[in-house]
């Protein structure tokens, strides 16, 4: 299962990367193309951006923190992933997913000094985003779901087990 679940980490963060080579060598040198649009009306444009900074452009130029912290947290991450792989295949693929886009987007800061971004909604009002960012709002997502249906469950049946699997007090079991 780690094998397994390692490749499927390096293969999401090998799209991501390829996504990333792509905008910056095909959508670079066009700032921006259009994507989905249904008639005049825009749904997704690519636009190439450098992203200095975290979501929305916040604590730009902070690079160093940016990368020590998110290591921090990616070793957290791994750590967890591994710990409760066993617990739930969602809260396993969620940490997982959590973990590619991390690390596709630390990849960027470390190699280019910024994360490179391309996908702008025209729908509404949204920062420019790329593929690891999607990986981690799916995971953040995902764990919402699993805190909330999955995760009580778990626990009922661990609780329910435990009461089944306690002896009897002063080994007396008789009705009086």
């Amino acid at each position: 299962m780690a094998i397994l679940l390692s490749a499927a980490i390096a293969l999401l963060i090998g799209l991501d990367q390829l996504v990333k080579y792509w905008a910056v060598h095909s959508l670079e040198p066009k700032g921006s193309m259009r994507f989905i649009h249904i008639g005049d009306f825009r749904i997704l444009d690519l636009t190439y951006l450098e992203n200095d900074g975290a979501i929305f452009g916040s604590m730009s130029g902070q690079r160093w923190f940016l990368i020590g912290f998110t290591s921090l947290v990616l070793i957290g991450g791994i750590y967890l992933m591994f710990r409760f792989m066993k617990r739930s295949k969602v809260l396993t693929s969620a940490i997982a997913l959590f973990v590619a886009g991390g690390i596709g987007n630390i990849i960027d800061r470390i190699r280019l000094g910024y994360v490179v971004d391309m996908f702008d909604i025209k729908l509404f009002k949204f920062a420019v985003f790329n593929v690891a960012d999607i990986y981690v709002t799916v995971a953040f997502a995902m764990l919402i779901v699993y805190s909330i249906f999955i995760d009580p469950k778990i626990e009922k049946a661990k609780k329910a087990e435990a009461e089944m699997s306690l002896p009897a007090e002063n080994g007396d079991v008789s009705d009086e």
